[in-house]
Formats: structure tokens, C-alpha cells, sequence
């Protein structure tokens, strides 16, 4: 009997210490999300907007080399290279399948694109019409390089945003965002259907971001990021792209190594005589 009682007791104990422990983390949690939505009360996304923008990557130059995993449908590619970007002018991207022998070079301005495989000896030049054509999607140069450094696009008005809460992180919400209209080329306005930013509460960096179009069935471009200190700031260590089409699911994970954000880098491009141009690639 006395067993019996001293089993009941420490029951009794184990139950009142884990309802103690989940009122503390629920109380926590309210605190929390207390404390990241008052700001939003009062500056509403202009809060976050500000923050954003604060807590952005500053560079001129940034390189790093990655490696990759491109997924599609049930097949999956790897491979590796190096990543040089001039901000609002050129990417440059070198990949290099296995040995570190490079197979492609890639050279993306804002109304260019070249691509240069060693392989078959061949080239290709182009727009951004041809690499939306291929991904079946909407992007930009501007888009492209902010995709690629964990930035908010710097090229769209910010005017319409709505803020809010999601599972401890701040929400930024809105329709319809469209490009400036100083940096629109050729009378071809773009906006974007829908877009959601995800932003860590303590850094302000971006977690997550959604481009949607609202019609059903309608393509879904997702990206996630993870970011590792680096040059007195926080960058990108890991990012995830997610591009989601009625027919089609496509992902790619990228994992960055040794970046840099201070050295002014070289874009060397030089197509050599033997190589014949092509139509695609």
C-alpha cells in the first residue's frame, strides 16, 4: 500500500511538473508575441519595412562558392561552382559538376544573358524573356540577385504592404507589387501577383518569401533562408527555392561556403573562337 502511495505521489509530481512547465512556455509564447506585436500597433509595416531595409546586406561585391541539389519531379542533379555578383549590374556563376573542372559559365546583366559550356564547345546569348521561358517564370534581374543574397527587392514600391504575425515571426503581405516605374524598361510594366516575406523577429532578416499568382492552380515560387555571420554581417548560409507549376515541382537547395562581401572581384567572360553559337540551351 505504501508503494502503491509513493507511486501515486510522484504521479501526482510528474503531472503537476509538466503542467507547470507548459504553463511557463505558453506564458512565454504570449509574452513573446506580445512583445513583437506592439510595434505593429503603432508603425505597422513601415515598422518592418524600416527594419528590413536597416538589416539588409550591404555590399558592392559579394562571391562565394556553393554546392547544390536540383530536384525534379523524382530525378536529382548535383553539382558545385562559384557565385560573383556586382550589385545591380552583372552575376556571374561558374559550375563545376565533379573534379572541380568547370563545365558552365554563366553572365546575367540586366537585359543580357550569356552562357558558355565548355563541354560541347558551345555558346548562348540572350534576355531575361529566355530564362522565363525555360523556368516558366516571372523574374528580373533585380529579383534574381535578391533571391540570391537574402535581400527584399530593391526595384518595388513597399507602399502596400500589410503587416502581421505568423507562428513568432513578423508577416509582411501584399498584391498587385509593382516595379517602380523609373526602372522599367521598354513601357513593360511587371508586378507581382502576390508576395508574402516571413522575417525573423530579432534580426529582421528574411526567413521566407512566397510569390504566388492568385488564379487556381497558379505557379508558386517559395524560397527559405538560414544565415551564418560573415563580415561583420549576417549572410546567407543555406537557402531552398521551391517553384511549384500544374504540371510541374522543381527545387533546388543551396548551401554556401566562404563568403565575402569586401574584395572587388573580376567577371571574366571570353567565349573562345572554336565555339559555335546555339539557339538554346
Amino acid at each position: 500500500m505504501e508503494n502503491y502511495m509513493n507511486k501515486t505521489k510522484g504521479f501526482k509530481s510528474y503531472v503537476l511538473l509538466i503542467l507547470f512547465l507548459t504553463t511557463m512556455v505558453l506564458a512565454s509564447c504570449s509574452s513573446s508575441k506580445r512583445a513583437i506585436r506592439s510595434p505593429l500597433k503603432e508603425y505597422g509595416a513601415d515598422f518592418l519595412i524600416e527594419n528590413l531595409k536597416k538589416n539588409e546586406l550591404k555590399y558592392e561585391y559579394f562571391s562565394t562558392r556553393f554546392s547544390a541539389v536540383f530536384s525534379q519531379n523524382k530525378g536529382q542533379t548535383s553539382f558545385s561552382g562559384q557565385i560573383r555578383i556586382h550589385k545591380d549590374s552583372l552575376i556571374w556563376i561558374s559550375i563545376s559538376p565533379a573534379l572541380g573542372i568547370e563545365m558552365v559559365r554563366v553572365l546575367i546583366s540586366n537585359d543580357s544573358v550569356f552562357y558558355m559550356n565548355r563541354l560541347d564547345n558551345t555558346y548562348f546569348k540572350s534576355n531575361f524573356d529566355y530564362i522565363n521561358s525555360v523556368i516558366n517564370s516571372a523574374l528580373d534581374y533585380d529579383m534574381l540577385q535578391s533571391f540570391m543574397t537574402g535581400n527584399d527587392f530593391s526595384f518595388y514600391e513597399v507602399s502596400s504592404f500589410k503587416a502581421g504575425i505568423d507562428n513568432q515571426e513578423y508577416k509582411l503581405i501584399t498584391t498587385d507589387r509593382r516595379k517602380l516605374r523609373k526602372y522599367v524598361r521598354n513601357n513593360q510594366e511587371i508586378s507581382i501577383p502576390l508576395q508574402n516575406i516571413w522575417l525573423d523577429p530579432e534580426t529582421f532578416k528574411i526567413t521566407r518569401v512566397l510569390i504566388k499568382e492568385l488564379v487556381q492552380n497558379g505557379r508558386k515560387l517559395e524560397g527559405r533562408y538560414r544565415y551564418a555571420s560573415g563580415d561583420g554581417q549576417l549572410v546567407p548560409a543555406n537557402i531552398r527555392f521551391e517553384l511549384e507549376t500544374l504540371d510541374n515541382k522543381n527545387s533546388i537547395e543551396v548551401e554556401y561556403s566562404k563568403v565575402s562581401i569586401s574584395d572587388m572581384l573580376q567577371f571574366p567572360f571570353k567565349i573562345p573562337d572554336k565555339f559555335r553559337q546555339v539557339n538554346r540551351f
